[in-house]
């Protein structure tokens, strides 16, 4: 079961391992929409094909890809109004949103989505287990769409960045990315396949050893804290049904209330020279796809050096304490 939460390069080796899929977008929409164009290639021929499908999209959405003239120069009036280099153009960014950028809501990404992707062949194949999240703009609360609600609509919502993208209606709800709220959500695997072995490709960094001290470093540290906020939630819970089982508390198995005892892998992107920091999720050239592309194949052969023979055995990432508030004594 491969659960993969951000960097699309990552996931291509580890294709033949999975039927299970899960997507949250923190980086960028063209994060999401890889996560559907893999399923979609796994649909139409198994993991070679999604490896071929992921390479074409990633070409065709590069900013020397397909698009069109008028749909180049939407995607290139969109992308730098996000803060890059220089405090006038961070300003910029924390004042013009999406609406006042773009009052027509063009987005021609979407057009690659629906060209690249066949929705309705990921929708009847049973499978594949497909899960997209997304946040209630509103409420604030995750929903995670299955493999029978994927559509275009869906993928552009798990991905829409607030201050890049207008939030997506679907059925008269707003939504906006889904890392907010689960950053990747774990718990749909305790019941989804029989598979109990969840490999989570993470690349947003929980630990840093350097205190920020600029304002962009600061930023960009208290995003990561957010979006990691839900991953570790989710891992305690899991830790937590687990100890249940263990103690014959909980059933195990795939019936009607029943629950699976899920080891968790985790592949992690980053190294001491691999950086990767907010600038780096709006590069849209190929040469930077392919790049990703390559890092991703060495951190998932690290990976499988040195945890292969525990898969279907144990879990690999270290245990999360359990979150307790530190109470004062008062004399």
């Amino acid at each position: 079961m491969l659960h993969c939460s951000n960097s699309p390069p990552i996931s291509s080796p580890l294709f033949p391992l999975t039927r299970a899929v899960e997507n949250v977008s923190y980086s960028a929409r063209k994060s999401a929409d890889a996560r559907a164009q893999a399923a979609d290639g796994l649909t139409r021929g198994g993991a070679e094909e999604a490896r071929q499908r992921l390479a074409d999209f990633w070409r065709a959405v590069s900013v020397d890809g397909q698009l069109g003239g008028l749909q180049r120069r939407v995607v290139e009036r969109l992308f730098p109004f996000l803060p890059r280099e220089g405090p006038w153009l961070g300003a910029m960014a924390r004042m013009l949103s999406p609406y006042d950028l773009n009052p027509l809501n063009i987005n021609p990404l979407k057009e690659l989505i629906e060209r690249f992707i066949d929705f309705e062949a990921i929708r009847r194949d049973r499978s594949l287990e497909l899960f997209i999240s997304a946040t209630n703009v509103q409420t604030g609360e995750l929903r995670v769409f299955t493999r029978a609600e994927v559509t275009a609509e869906v993928v552009m919502a798990s991905a829409a960045l607030p201050l890049l993208f207008r939030a997506v209606e679907i059925d008269g709800v707003p939504y906006w990315d889904g890392g907010y709220s689960g950053n990747p959500v774990v718990t749909p695997f305790l019941r989804a396949t029989a598979t109990e072995d969840v490999l989570i490709v993470q690349i947003n960094p929980r630990e840093r050893r350097k205190i920020p001290t600029h304002t962009r470093e600061i930023m960009t540290r208290v995003n990561e804290i957010s979006f990691n906020a839900s991953l570790l939630s989710e891992l305690r819970g899991v830790a937590f049904v687990n100890q249940l089982i263990d103690e014959g508390r909980l059933p195990q198995g795939m019936r009607a209330g029943e629950f699976r005892r899920l080891r968790l892998h985790r592949i992690v992107m980053e190294s001491a020279d691999e950086p990767f920091g907010a600038r780096s999720t709006l590069k849209t050239d190929y040469e930077y796809f392919e790049m990703l592309r390559k890092l991703g194949q060495r951190a998932t052969r690290r990976f499988l050096d040195a945890h292969f023979d525990d898969i279907g055995c144990r879990s690999t990432i270290d245990c999360v304490a359990p979150a307790e508030p530190e109470l004062v004594e008062q004399s």
